[in-house]
């Protein structure tokens, strides 16, 4: 009897020995991270033009001091269109998302981090000219619209959209907008400070902003459920930095750097 107590109390410490390491086994693999985002959306991100896959903007500069703060490597990579970014993150094969607004599909497979660390809207893209009266989100419903696969513009406006709108979907902005500029749609949406960017750069000139905007919302860093590297101490630690952040003003200045180095960035 006493040796099966004593075999009991040594499996026991066993266990508990074992899952008081766990933790510090899991900080000791997650020193490096990576990441992914939108790569067709200036100021916050676009592609590097160097051949490396690297990603610019304002998010590349949080995500940076993300990594300094929390003395954990983050690598910042483009992997393609926006949907496959998504994709990544979903299967496990990236482990941060560099803004995402939120949606119920998209907590399916991965987690928030709070609060959201910029702001943006999204608006009504047409074509010069032409009747188009547009007051509200209604005013959209008698016309056919586009935009990019997998974007989203809010939990609200997305269930409106898949319940009233005609909607045509692409894989880049660019197809977007020259879909509107050809008359195959009457409307596009997007986000308007990565739309104007883009339209500059490739040369739309005859598009017009609709008022009022179509949503607001928050963007949010998020880890995918099947990070190895995702727990509760990653995600409280990412919080509490993007918390810091914002109250020291660095997220503001990231957003401002981003709009200046865009523009240098699309004159060259």
């Amino acid at each position: 009897m006493m040796l099966k107590l004593k075999r009991f109390v040594i499996s026991l410490l066993g266990v508990l020995a074992v899952g008081l390491s766990m933790p510090t086994v899991a900080v000791e693999q997650c020193k490096k991270l990576t990441a992914t985002g939108n790569s067709e959306y200036p100021p916050y991100l676009w592609r590097a033009e160097d051949g490396t896959k690297a990603l610019l903007g304002a998010n590349r500069l949080i995500i940076d001091e993300l990594s300094k703060r929390l003395g954990i490597t983050i690598q910042l990579q483009d992997v393609g269109s926006w949907a496959r970014a998504q994709d990544m993150l979903r299967t496990g094969r990236i482990d941060l998302m560099a803004g995402a607004f939120f949606t119920i599909p998209r907590i399916q497979y991965m987690d928030y981090v709070y609060p959201a660390f910029l702001n943006t809207t999204s608006v009504v893209w047409k074509k010069k000219g032409g009747d188009f009266s547009f007051a509200g989100n209604e005013d959209l419903i008698s016309h056919s619209g586009v935009t990019v696969i997998n974007n989203s513009f809010g939990q609200s406006f997305d269930v409106f959209a898949k319940e009233k709108l005609d909607l045509m979907y692409v894989a880049s902005l660019e197809q977007a907008f020259k879909m509107i500029n050809r008359g195959r749609a009457e409307y596009a949406l997007y986000e308007k400070n990565p739309g104007l960017a883009y339209a500059d750069l490739l040369g739309f000139k005859e598009l017009d902003i609709l008022d009022p905007p179509i949503s607001s919302e928050g963007l949010y860093l998020t880890v995918s459920h099947k990070s190895k590297c995702n727990s509760g101490q990653l995600r409280g630690a990412l919080a509490k930095a993007v918390h810091e952040m914002i109250a020291d003003g660095f997220m503001d200045k990231a957003l401002q750097q981003g709009l200046q180095d865009w523009s240098s960035f699309s004159k060259k």
